[in-house]
């Protein structure tokens, strides 16, 4: 069983910055596609960034909405992913959730993954 635990959420300005934290405990693996996902009201969830790890590399995908703004980035050392949100504007505003699947080859959407943090709510003002 894997445990994800978001934080980093708050209320931020447009144009400003943020960086979201995802813990994770309990069952680690070397390969995986783990990430980053939203969800405005009354939206679906929608995928932000994620990362595939397979034995012989590491890859990032972006949203074509957040390329150049957001970066994703993960800590071995103590199993956190991170996603730093830069010039934020209000259409950015979600609770943003961070998920995980052990099959590093599994397609990066929602139904994909199999662990779900609780979300952390990101409201960005005009």
């Amino acid at each position: 069983q894997v445990q994800l635990v978001e934080s980093g959420g708050g209320l931020v300005q447009a144009g400003g910055s943020l960086r979201l934290s995802c813990a994770a405990s309990g069952h680690t693996f070397a390969t995986y596609v783990m990430g980053w996902f939203r969800q405005a009201p009354e939206k679906e969830r929608e995928f932000v960034a994620a990362l595939r790890r397979t034995v012989q590399s590491t890859s990032t995908y972006y949203a074509d909405s957040v390329k150049c703004r957001f970066t994703i980035s993960r800590a071995d050392v103590d199993n956190t992913m991170y996603l730093r949100m830069d010039n934020l504007s209000p259409a950015d505003t979600a609770v943003y959730y961070c998920a995980t699947t052990l099959n590093h080859g599994a397609a990066i959407s929602p139904r994909s993954m199999d662990y779900w943090g609780e979300g952390t709510l990101v409201p960005v003002s005009k």
